[in-house]
């Protein structure tokens, strides 16, 4: 009941507004003012309002609201994790698969290895030296005294 009359009364103050909108020769911003002004009268006349207070008060209505939001929560964090892990379990599948995929399980050389010319050379092989403790920072010296550090 109080709601009702608090629109009504809204409405009624807007039309004032637009009738003194008018007056002033401004007849675009007084329609508009009638228009909005007229929403909650209507709104009252549907009977929204109504609905509006009976759910405000009422505790199973809030109670679904919680259900809501609680499902809606769950769904983000699933999404979420989904993203993090990159899709869902099957396409995850799908490309570890295409990954096996990608070089033949018994080739000894890469697909897009050298051509037919440089097949015939055998590859350098990459000396190998032994690593030392004090190996560990002879590259960091070497810039350093380029440097003069």
């Amino acid at each position: 009941m109080i709601a009702e009359t608090v629109c009504s009364a809204v409405s009624v103050a807007g039309l004032g507004i637009a009738v003194v909108t008018a007056y002033r020769k401004r007849f675009l911003a007084a329609a508009r003012i009638a228009a909005y002004s007229l929403v909650p009268i209507g709104l009252v006349m549907t009977g929204v309002v109504g609905w509006v207070a009976d759910t405000a008060f009422s505790p199973s209505a809030w109670a679904g609201f919680c259900v809501l939001g609680g499902a809606w929560v769950l769904f983000t964090a699933t999404r979420a994790v989904e993203r993090r892990r990159g899709g869902t379990r099957k396409e995850r599948a799908e490309t570890q698969a295409a990954q096996r995929e990608a070089v033949a399980p018994a080739a000894s050389a890469p697909s897009l290895g050298q051509g037919r010319a440089n097949a015939s050379r055998p590859a350098p092989q990459p000396t190998a030296r032994p690593r030392g403790a004090g190996d560990d920072f002879s590259d960091i010296e070497a810039i350093l005294k380029k440097h003069g550090i």
